[in-house]
């Protein structure tokens, strides 16, 4: 013993209390990163039956992984590293978690103190490694035998997984310090089918046991006279708007629906809202808003007086744009956070968006509200131009086109298909040209932080919970980000199918004011081609069959039939489409004009001769 800890080795008993706390805490997978200096934690992990491991090569592609998996399963997933330089690589995706509200929990192996600041080998400063994008960090002491040592884990990792799955969700990292040998002094099964035995008759999500500590969460109902005013406010607005961005929230379609409905307001629902696709009542869902918001007419015509948002901040800047120019009331719903980035005035509701919808929409029904039928025929009928506009557009193009990857993927796919996005041009083609359907769909990205990277590995994750087929289109930089999740995907014998829209470069910058450098007469184009455009002139089919999967160039025609037939099969396949970057913002735009032209003259038709 030295200051009161055994130097024999690492006992197995407060290890075991570890895995055994995050079990009972609802956690259920765990993905691994090999290193020597996690031995213990991750010998506890694999041996522990109750939770479903994932081995991961690369770091930053474990830790977008594990987004993916947390949120296609709604629970709280861990990640295990070993110590130096390796969790210093899943910084990304932390900032991530914390800005898209995942909950992760990052376990790092370490060295013991004595052996930090010292030029021990593997070792950094791993105290507080990821700032504010942790909800919280704490760092366990030295495994040894001491059971008031087992009591003080127990109630870390109790907490931990409170913290990061409490409202708004978030990373928690907790740092574990292990000396040599790494190997486990005793058992490490030792109680675990006794754990599994009490446990037998707990339902299927539950925590699975007793926990250590117990956190009953705030109830986020409003009280009734908060909803009484809420109620008055909307039933004063004659012109109002419901506002979703991305979210995916158990019952949240539904119940947001049913306030359109006894309100009158049209929904402008993002393409990540999970409000455009599924069997609810969809008649109010404006899914072509971006288009129709491009009409000046229309951003003049329809000014709200209140506008209630859900959910994360919206794809379209041409709807943020609008909302900031506003002087509409408006009205947040955040889900214990404060995300506004119009920099208008607001009130801030923090509380259940799916049930506060349902409160408000029984309550407005019991006061025998009268919708107001013309402001939400002149929204709908604008959405039926663009739809139409755009349809047709699409049906007669013979060019291979962006959009197109999006357009006809919701038909035929099956019910529960996860639809995952990149960043940059996916996502916004997803909000620009998502169809409402009665697939259900449930539409997924990384719009926390917004970055191209990991995005193939959050759709592995995605595809690791088993919830649904998974469905991932991404652009070819954020593809060449990531090709380490392929050889995740081969480890693991993950299905997913992949369209990989590959422009030769950065084609978000075609659209951005970046792109006047390549005009002679402003800039110089082969400086923007260099520092923008990044053209690679990459195969990538050789790449994806060295890494196990199966590679093939589609049209824009044949796309969508592609994809339906790679539903269900095993393995990853990846559906190549090559489009021209010029070329494409021209088609873009295009699009976007004869749906304006269709927008504009369905208001001349309403308005008459």
């Amino acid at each position: 013993m030295t200051g009161g800890r055994s130097v024999s080795g690492t006992p197995s008993a407060p290890v075991r209390a570890i895995v055994d706390e995050l079990v009972m805490a609802g956690l259920r997978d765990v993905v691994v990163c090999p290193g020597s200096r996690s031995t213990p934690i991750t010998l506890a992990v694999a041996v522990d039956p109750r939770i479903r491991t994932w081995t991961h090569i690369d770091e930053r592609a474990a830790g977008y992984f594990a987004i993916g998996l947390a949120k296609a399963s709604r629970r709280a997933v861990a990640v295990v590293v070993t110590s130096g330089t390796a969790p210093v690589n899943l910084h990304p995706a932390v900032a991530e978690a914390f800005e898209g509200r995942v909950p992760l929990l990052i376990l790092s192996a370490d060295r013991p103190p004595e052996l930090r600041d010292r030029g021990a080998p593997q070792t950094t400063n791993q105290q507080s490694l990821f700032g504010h994008h942790s909800k919280w960090f704490a760092e366990l002491p030295v495994p040894d035998e001491d059971p008031k040592l087992e009591a003080h884990v127990r109630g870390v990792i109790a907490r931990a997984v409170a913290v990061a799955t409490e409202s708004p969700s978030g990373p928690v990292h907790l740092n574990l310090p292990f000396q040599e040998p790494l190997i486990p002094v005793g058992s490490l099964r030792s109680g675990i089918d006794e754990s599994i035995g009490a446990s037998a008759t707990i339902t299927s999500g539950s925590t699975g046991g007793e926990p250590y500590l117990r956190f009953i969460a705030p109830d986020r109902k409003l009280p009734a006279s908060a909803i009484t005013d809420l109620v008055i406010r909307l039933r004063r607005a004659s012109r109002g708007l419901i506002v979703c961005g991305p979210i995916d929230r158990v019952g949240f379609a539904a119940s947001i629906a049913d306030l359109a409905r006894v309100t009158g307001y049209p929904i402008l629902a993002d393409g990540l809202a999970n409000v455009r696709t599924g069997p609810h009542d969809r008649s109010h869902v404006i899914a072509r808003h971006d288009t129709v918001l491009r009409s000046e007419r229309v951003r003049d015509e329809r000014r709200p007086d209140l506008i209630i948002r859900f959910g994360g901040t919206p794809t379209s800047k041409t709807l943020l744009t609008w909302l900031g120019d506003l002087e509409a009331e408006q009205v947040v719903v955040d889900d214990m956070g404060w995300n506004e980035p119009t920099l208008r005035p607001a009130t801030f509701i923090h509380a259940d968006p799916a049930r506060l919808a349902a409160d408000l929409a029984a309550e407005i029904t019991r006061s025998s509200v009268a919708p107001d039928r013309g402001w939400l025929d002149g929204w709908q009928a604008a959405d039926r131009a663009a739809d139409a506009a755009l349809g047709a557009w699409l049906t007669g193009i013979d060019q291979a086109f962006e959009g197109a990857a999006i357009a006809g993927l919701a038909d035929g796919l099956p019910d529960g298909t996860i639809l995952y996005v990149g960043s940059s041009m996916p996502v916004r083609d997803l909000d620009a040209y998502l169809p409402s359907s009665e697939t259900v769909l449930r539409c997924m990205g990384n719009r926390g932080a917004n970055g191209i990277d990991g995005v193939i590995s959050s759709g592995l994750g995605a595809a690791a919970c088993g919830e649904g087929p998974v469905i991932l289109v991404v652009g070819d930089v954020s593809f060449l980000h990531d090709l380490n999740a392929l050889v995740a995907a081969r480890l693991n014998r993950l299905d997913a199918t992949i369209v990989l829209v590959n422009n030769d470069g950065g084609g978000i910058f075609s659209f951005l004011p970046q792109a006047s450098a390549d005009r002679p007469d402003v800039g110089l184009p082969e400086h923007y081609e260099r520092l923008f455009g990044t053209p690679h002139a990459i195969e990538f089919g050789p790449i994806v069959a060295a890494l196990g999967g199966e590679h093939r160039l589609v049209g824009s025609g044949e796309l969508s039939t592609a994809v339906r037939g790679s539903v269900g099969r095993p393995g990853v396949r990846v559906f190549e489409l090559r489009t021209e970057r010029k070329r494409n913002v021209e088609l873009h735009r295009a699009a976007v004009t004869a749906a304006v032209e269709a927008v504009e003259a369905s208001l001349d038709a309403a308005v008459g001769p």
